[in-house]
């Protein structure tokens, strides 16, 4: 497995150290000063440009033991093939994974090749399917591979007891559907 350990300077060296050891990181860098943080971290944000630029992205946002976070890249990239290209980076310390893939162009053949199968192999590692962008709207129907049928119905139950009227973030955030 490799990652890319940016941290920023405040980051001690013990940390990157014990995560090398524990083999959770084959390769590290971390900034000496804010100035190269800030070049690190622009580096990270072009990868999203880029790839954007190089045609369609379908974009996940997923959480997971760090363990496994750069499996689901491996798993997917011999899922893929040739049809895509796969990328993947993220957070360390919380087990975030920013799972990218992108194609010349979006095709339900490419589509149907991603999903279910990211959200099933997330949900296999206890993992879930939307970690620090929220689940949105496009996901939410999805949440049951994430939460417990119970889980989501109390989830109801709280938003229903704030937002009486359905007007905060309508078909957002938990599934339309009276089963998840």
């Amino acid at each position: 497995m490799l990652f890319l350990l940016v941290a920023s300077w405040y980051l001690r060296m013990g940390a990157a150290e014990s995560m090398m050891e524990e083999e959770l990181i084959e390769n590290g860098i971390i900034a000496q000063d804010e100035a190269q943080a800030q070049s690190i971290w622009h580096l990270r944000e072009g990868v999203t440009e880029a790839l954007g630029r190089a045609g369609a992205v379908y974009k996940y946002d997923l959480s997971m033991p760090v363990s496994t976070m750069y499996t689901l890249v491996e798993d997917m990239r011999v899922r893929l093939g040739d049809k895509g290209h796969v990328v993947g980076y993220g957070h360390l310390g919380d087990g975030n994974l920013h799972l990218n893939i992108s194609c010349p162009t979006y095709t339900p053949e490419v589509e149907a090749m991603i999903e279910p199968f990211v959200y099933e192999w997330t949900s296999e590692q206890r993992g879930s399917i939307s970690a620090e962008h929220g689940i949105g709207s496009m996901k939410a129907e999805c949440l049951a591979y994430s939460k417990s049928k119970p889980a989501i119905d109390l989830m109801k139950q709280i938003k229903k007891s704030m937002d009486p009227n359905g007007i905060m973030n309508p078909y957002k955030v938990l599934p339309q559907s009276s089963d998840p």
